[in-house]
């Protein structure tokens, strides 16, 4: 039976997840994320994407990517083969680096795209053993950089759009979506209940 075609709309953001075959962790080292971050930013120099979050974690990843020009498919095809490519060549591995297909999920509305990015903030320290004490500490993310306040290295990162859709969601400065990440709880919750 055939694929089903992908949906793709080059006016949304859709939240993308790739996972490792059977869970297995894909970057093993600091210098696979940092391959990883340049496969995105080399990916970026053929395609025009934007991203406003993602996090690498051992073993999957997340991006919260736009793809105006190529559908996104196309853009996955290519990180998705030059990841694998270097993993096998560095660490001699052979067979399926990844579980499935990437998972690939549009993101409708600008309250849904501030939800997501959170989730995927959120990543490093949701697990059953948090991988660090506090976000801001997470170098694979793009967390850190709006933490810190700073532009992030790669062209794929467009951290204003986000900040762009903070002005119409319940945490409208970047200090309140701050703490709305690292919170537990959802800001308006403790709001309504004061």
């Amino acid at each position: 039976m055939p694929r089903k075609h992908r949906l793709w709309s080059p006016y949304h953001y859709f939240h993308i997840v790739m996972r490792g075959n059977n869970r297995q962790t894909i970057f093993l080292h600091h210098s696979d994320y940092q391959a990883f971050l340049r496969i995105l930013e080399y990916t970026y120099q053929k395609y025009q994407f934007s991203i406003i979050a993602f996090c690498i974690m051992p073993n999957h990843y997340h991006l919260l990517l736009r793809s105006p020009y190529a559908p996104h498919s196309k853009i996955m095809a290519m990180i998705n083969r030059r990841y694998s490519d270097y993993f096998k060549k560095k660490y001699n591995y052979t067979g399926h680096l990844y579980e499935k297909r990437f998972f690939s999920d549009i993101v409708p509305s600008p309250f849904d795209i501030v939800a997501v990015s959170r989730y995927i903030h959120r990543n490093p320290i949701n697990t059953t053993v948090p991988l660090v004490e506090t976000l801001a500490l997470y170098l694979y993310s793009s967390y850190y950089y709006y933490y810190n306040k700073v532009p992030a290295p790669f062209c794929f990162l467009h951290q204003d759009t986000l900040l762009s859709y903070l002005i119409h969601s319940k945490y409208p400065t970047l200090d309140l979506y701050l703490t709305y990440c690292e919170d537990d709880y959802d800001l308006q919750l403790n709001h309504n209940k004061s």
